[in-house]
């Protein structure tokens, strides 16, 4: 038999689901209807009558608010002829607001929905769908509103989050994105960039760009284009537009083996890049990669071989080193990995797939880091010899 608080939570979904709606589309209150188990779990009369006086003893019958119940005679089966409760219901929506504690809720809720509606008319359907998102944020819609008028004027700002002219807190969007995208998304819909996913980029503001950290392998062009400096971090956009005499690119999944490239034998021609792991996104759009010579270095796990898979699907021409069988074999100090969903990579060479599937199931990992230096330069200096 349902109990008071199973009609409690029935009843909380149905305001949320069913009566907030009903108020933003001025509906007249309807008679509110929670659904009762009909079958009982006690087999003696007494417990059999608890479990009904427990259900009473909340009613509006006993407390003068909240439900009411209407009873029908059923036969039961060790009981015999008892009156069971066949309908609990809601009759208007003092005792529904009374019965939950809500009456200040909705009071706040209604100003909010009224003052939301008169700046933006088309936020209706929205807020029916999320009446509890206006609950939530229920302190918060004077700025909201504010932010919202700012970009129905100016929908492509060209400004930083924190250089826009909205008289609120410099961190208040920051703190509120999920919710003023949602919006934005219908006031501006004709100013997204739709493929964007990313607050700045898909409302037209200026964004802090992903750095590219990279290492010049060879001297001469360390000194011809860079004073001698080696070790560099410029924007993704500078970087797509670099113009350097090189043939080879070595990307790295570690920022340690990052630092201890320099130490590779001589590799004329060459850069080493940070790819930090799934970052390697960065790198997507690089078009002067095309006609170069690509090597991924990645930890021997899942993921390595995940964002090898990843990166060869931006350029084809990427071939892994030290990520291999024999290299696992021999260093691997059994150190677990990582779990991972994925169930098959497309960019992968039938060995690098076969270990990543052993890799996967007994989930592995031997990180880069831990290849000592003398076997890493060993196969450098016989694999990739300085051109």
């Amino acid at each position: 038999m349902i109990t008071p608080k199973e009609i409690k939570d029935k009843t909380e979904r149905k305001y949320i689901s069913f009566f907030l709606p009903s108020l933003v589309e001025n509906k007249p209150f309807e008679k509110l209807v929670i659904r009762s188990d009909k079958t009982y779990t006690k087999s003696s009369l007494p417990e059999f009558e608890k479990e009904i006086q427990q259900i009473i003893s909340q009613s509006k019958e006993k407390k003068g608010f909240g439900y009411s119940l209407e009873f029908q005679q059923v036969k039961t089966k060790s009981l015999g002829l008892q009156d069971l409760p066949t309908s609990i219901f809601f009759d208007n929506e003092k005792d529904l607001l009374k019965y939950l504690g809500k009456e200040i809720e909705v009071e706040l809720f209604k100003t909010n929905v009224t003052t939301i509606i008169k700046a933006f008319p088309e936020l209706k359907d929205w807020i029916i769908k999320n009446p509890i998102k206006v609950i939530n944020n229920q302190a918060e819609w004077v700025n909201i509103l504010k932010v919202c008028g700012y970009f129905k004027q100016n929908p492509k700002p060209n400004l930083y989050i924190r250089e826009l002219p909205i008289k609120v807190h410099t961190k208040f969007i920051e703190r509120n994105l999920g919710l003023i995208k949602e919006l934005l998304n219908i006031l501006i819909s004709e100013h997204l960039n739709n493929e964007e996913k990313e607050f700045e980029k898909r409302f037209n503001l200026k964004f802090t760009e992903p750095q590219i950290r990279f290492k010049v392998l060879d001297i001469a062009i360390a000194e011809k284009f860079f004073s001698g400096i080696d070790d560099i971090a410029i924007p993704v956009s500078q970087f797509e537009t670099l113009n350097l005499p090189i043939k080879k690119v070595l990307v790295v999944e570690n920022k340690t083996t990052l630092y201890t490239t320099l130490t590779l034998p001589k590799m004329n021609d060459a850069v080493a890049i940070f790819g930090s792991g799934y970052s390697v996104y960065n790198l997507k759009n690089v078009q002067w990669f095309a006609n170069l010579d690509l090597l991924y270095w990645g930890d021997i796990d899942a993921q390595g071989f995940e964002i090898l898979s990843q990166f060869r699907g931006y350029f084809q021409q990427t071939k892994s080193v030290l990520m291999d069988s024999e290299t696992f074999e021999k260093f691997f100090e059994n150190d677990s990995g990582s779990q991972t969903n994925i169930c098959t990579l497309p960019n992968l060479t039938e060995d690098e797939q076969k270990l990543y599937e052993t890799l996967k199931t007994n989930n592995w990992r031997l990180e880069q880091e831990k290849i000592p230096y003398d076997y890493v330069n060993l196969f450098f200096g016989n694999e990739i010899p300085a051109t």
